[in-house]
């Protein structure tokens, strides 16, 4: 056992394995693992999904709507009247249903990110074991290879390799680590493999100080909620004015007594305030995230549900998304593509055999050869994607396996034998001897770089497509969104693959032509194609670039630690749950049960949030736009308002409440488009103003007067909601489009509902409706349904307006 620094402290705080006498080989005991974890020297942070449970409970009770409704509901029960003040309970239903649904929505993404979470390995007692991230302790052994995520801070002990700390410090670059030197969580390995020891877990590390974002459940960057918050910013301008305009005229101008000014002043305000809309808006990102709980695809952040629904164009890797991880070997052949002697066969093994640092492709020609064993006393040159080879260095000279087309010679038997084999959509490696001394690539290195290898054989994989691929690409084709197929490997042998799974025409194009091309050619190039092959992680992040640059919303798909650097440029990442670590914590959609067929689902659901939130806003934002025309003209004329705060409520009910529940739940896969404030404006603002100016033209014909009985006033009143009811459903309607069975029955039923209230009389009597006088009713009817008529035509031509104008 090696010597240990001796603890001069006397305690236990310093160092476990300074403090027990650890060593680099062995790690820590079963009994001294125990002994920390009951110590609180574990990897705990005590930090769920998203808020806590208190902070939910916060956020959804003390909002701005809840207060604004919350004084209005305690003026209106200070004059006894208790049925008006029924709109009160819209706080409670705010606050339950956004409670719940954010709870649901939280457990579901605790659940998933169990699934999804690194799992990081740890030397113990000698031996290598997986555990999770919760139960390392201070002290540990972890031994990192390409592509892991590094869970907690510690000293590199063994081993040497490259870090990516983007996520930390913002550089790209990656940074050479040795024995000695710090690592830091949140970061993650690009290439290379080491063993470092745990220092600082739990809180201490630093990530964990860190405001990390992953599986939040946040609505951070929505183009939706910006332009919900822009519009909303415009209705709480027009609520001051308009809402002192009201106040004033009811106590002082109106003619009423104080009881009946002040439900006045109420039923004017109240529905002023959109009071569904934001928490619409949540329960259906609420109900994606469960969705899509469902089909085990975690949501590291919520708005990814809403860049989904938006995404144009798809760029996929090849290797772990089109086809399997699981690849077989097929053969090692000589450069004519004749058997290769036992001897090569023998050689690749034991190359295979002393990788540490082993990829699908390696350990697919370990399985092929069980019995190999590795080179005594070699050095690893790790692989690394911007120099596609990997090997080991022996005495005097280096055998490496690597991409034909950059370690053959150009036009060569050799090359030309890898060609044929590619283009049959076989993955094929070359591998060959280096004499001298080969040094391992820097962090500059490039496929330029490589050695070309004088007496090469290929080695031939076979790799089985997903069966789900063709359907999924098929998807994305009937959805008119564009797809690049983004991979390392040959272009020619991407293009073999890609076209057993779609229909479309196939450009491939060898991405190392790219390289100091011209912006303007480079996007023209990236335009033109659709397979690219022998792409850097650097040019997968510049091809993501010049897509944006172009205009469109770009979904990156990946699995490897070479896609990491597209997956964080590209609008939404998504990584394959069998992936690497370092791909799924940059990843905003991780697909656990790594079926590339859930994608179409995600996109699905994605566009149903989307595509629905809007047509909800439609009714409140309608809503919203008559009652601030009613109050006002109600206002600058000084007569009292035509509504009871009940009648307002019930006036939501059927109008926007139910139906506006039921239709952000509907299934809707229209692709969003630009414009979301102007395109809910250009029906809610005319509806609205139409509504709102007819509604207040038929009071004011109708108005008995302020000193006429409380009786004529009541039964004006509830003509003229008859006709803004009619109205209103109209509306509805227009909003529900196309009409389907269950539309039209959901309707039929806001219609009925509303039936039932003006002609049962207890429930008409419940709600102070007074609808005697049947001259009056009658007028309110024609007024609505001619409303509804003007309504109509409006929107038709504004319609047609919106199509030429688009050029259809």
């Amino acid at each position: 056992m090696a010597d240990t620094p001796e603890n001069t402290t006397g305690n236990t705080t310093g160092n476990p394995a300074e403090s027990t006498g650890v060593s680099a080989l062995t790690g820590l005991t079963s009994a001294e693992v125990e002994r920390l974890t009951r110590q609180g020297r574990a990897n705990v942070t005590g930090r769920g999904t998203g808020r806590s449970v208190g902070q939910i409970i916060r956020a959804n009770v003390f909002t701005r709507v809840n207060a604004i409704l919350g004084v209005l509901c305690a003026i209106v029960l200070s004059t006894g009247s208790v049925i008006n003040a029924a709109f009160g309970l819209l706080i409670i239903a705010n606050s339950a249903i956004g409670v719940i649904q954010e709870l649901r929505a939280r457990r579901t993404l605790d659940n998933l990110k169990i699934v999804g979470e690194t799992l990081p390995t740890v030397i113990r007692d000698g031996e290598r074991v997986t555990v999770h991230q919760t139960e390392v302790v201070e002290g540990d052994l972890v031994v990192l290879h390409s592509g892991d995520e590094i869970v907690v801070d510690g000293p590199v002990v063994s081993g040497a390799m490259s870090v990516d700390e983007s996520q930390l410090t913002g550089e790209s670059d990656p940074v050479h680590k040795e024995e000695g030197e710090e690592l830091r969580s949140g970061s993650f390995v690009t290439s290379g493999h080491a063993v470092y020891r745990a220092e600082k877990v739990g809180t201490q590390a630093y990530a964990a100080q860190l405001a990390a974002k992953a599986s939040e459940f946040s609505l951070t960057d929505s183009v939706l909620m910006n332009g919900i918050n822009s519009i909303l910013k415009v209705i709480t301008w027009l609520l001051i004015p308009t809402g002192i305009l009201t106040i004033w005229t009811q106590l002082a101008r109106s003619g009423t007594d104080l009881k009946e000014s002040i439900l006045s002043m109420a039923a004017a305000i109240v529905p002023m305030v959109p009071e569904g809309l934001v928490l619409m808006t949540s329960i259906a990102f609420a109900a994606g995230v469960i969705r899509l709980g469902r089909y085990k695809a975690l949501v590291n952040e919520l708005v990814a549900i809403e860049g989904l629904a938006r995404v144009d164009t798809v760029c996929t890797d090849k290797t772990g998304t089109l086809t399997t991880n699981e690849m077989e070997l097929d053969a090692v052949c000589a450069a004519d593509g004749s058997t290769a002697p036992d001897r090569a066969r023998e050689v690749l093994g034991r190359l295979v055999a002393s990788q540490e640092d082993r990829n699908a492709t390696a350990a697919a020609i370990l399985a092929a050869m069980p019995d190999a064993q590795p080179f005594p006393d070699s050095a690893e040159i790790p692989f690394n994607s911007r120099y596609k080879f990997s090997g080991v260095r022996t005495f005097g000279d280096a055998w490496i396996l690597g991409a034909p087309d950059v370690l053959l010679e150009q036009d060569g038997t050799a090359a030309r034998t890898a060609k044929r084999l590619g283009d049959r959509g076989l993955r094929v490696l070359a591998f060959g001897r280096v004499d001298g001394d080969l040094a391992v690539p820097g962090e500059d290195a490039t496929m330029q770089d490589a050695p070309v290898l004088e007496d090469p054989c290929l080695v031939t994989l076979r790799q089985q497509l997903r069966p789900d691929a063709r359907e999924t690409l098929d998807f994305f084709a009937a959805q008119n969104v564009d797809l690049k197929i983004i991979s390392g490997d040959n272009p020619d042998s991407v293009k073999a693959v890609a076209a057993g799974a779609t229909d479309r025409e196939l450009v491939a194009v060898d991405a190392r032509g790219l390289v100091g091309l011209p912006e303007d050619q480079f996007d023209a190039e990236i335009a033109r194609a659709n397979v690219f092959g022998r792409v850097s992680p650097e040019q997968k992040q510049e091809m993501v670039e010049s897509l944006h640059r172009a205009g469109h919303t770009v979904a990156m798909t990946g699995d490897g630690v070479n896609d990491v650097l597209a997956l964080k440029k590209a609008d939404i990442g998504v990584a394959m749950g069998s992936g690497s670590p370092a791909t799924r914590s940059v990843a905003q959609l991780v697909l656990l049960t790594n079926r590339f067929s859930a994608l179409p689902r995600v996109v699905a659901e994605g566009r149903r949030v989307i595509g629905n939130i809007e047509r909800v806003a439609n009714l409140f934002l309608t809503k919203t736009v008559y009652s601030v025309v009613l109050a006002l003209v109600v206002g600058v004329l000084g007569i009292s308002f035509p509504f009871q705060p009940i009648h307002v409520t019930i006036t939501g009910w059927f109008t926007i409440g139910i139906p506006a529940f039921v239709l952000s739940l509907a299934p809707n896969t229209e692709r969003p488009k630009d414009g979301f404030v102007r395109r809910v404006l250009s029906l809610a603002l005319p509806s609205g103003l139409l509504i709102g100016g007819i509604a207040v033209g038929m009071w004011i014909a109708v108005y008995p007067g302020g000193d006429a009985p409380a009786l004529e006033r009541d039964r004006a009143g509830t003509a003229v909601l008859l006709a803004l009811i009619i109205m209103g459903l109209w509306v509805l309607g227009i909003v529900a489009r196309p009409l389907v069975w269950w539309k039209v029955l959901l309707l039929c039923g806001c219609v009925l509902g509303y039936v039932v209230i003006f002609t049962v009389p207890f429930l008409r009597d419940l709600v102070l409706l007074e609808p005697g006088d049947t001259g009056l009713m009658t007028v309110g009817a024609v007024v609505g349904v001619c409303g509804a008529a003007v309504i109509e035509v409006v929107h038709r031509v504004l319609r047609a307006v919106e199509a030429c104008r688009n050029g259809k």
